[in-house]
């Protein structure tokens, strides 16, 4: 097997970290795709968006843990593939002490929206319960 790919980035030799990352970003795309239509074609092929609305997402799309588990997930690879593709950018460009700070300040921010986004998907009350 080549260790070059057509297209894109090549993939690492050494194995490690940056391998896993490899592999990552393209199982996350992949992932993506397939979530991202899923998301897509429910929203707005099965149920009429203008019918849709903050309360109608409570009550009738995040009234269950499924599809809870569904816009997590979705979220988490957004998450995750966005912020590995900035974080290849930012070592192709930026040398030295700067990349370390931004690399540094990268991973803050994907931690703060990791949970910001978690805390939102599985604290939102229930219909009919009290926040």
């Amino acid at each position: 097997m080549s260790l070059y790919s057509r297209v894109g980035r090549p993939r690492p030799g050494a194995g490690g970290f940056e391998l896993a990352i490899w592999y990552l970003m393209r199982l996350t795309g992949l992932a993506l795709f397939v979530l991202a239509l899923g998301h897509f074609l429910i929203l707005h092929l099965l149920f009429d968006p203008a019918n849709q609305s903050a309360t109608w997402i409570a009550e009738h799309r995040w009234n269950s843990i499924f599809w809870r588990a569904f816009d997590w997930t979705l979220l988490q690879m957004v998450l995750f593939h966005s912020f590995m593709g900035v974080r290849t950018v930012i070592g192709d460009y930026v040398k030295g002490r700067r990349r370390t700070a931004l690399l540094m300040g990268l991973y803050l921010l994907a931690a703060l929206l990791f949970v910001a986004g978690t805390t939102v998907v599985m604290t939102m009350p229930l219909p009919g319960t009290k926040g």
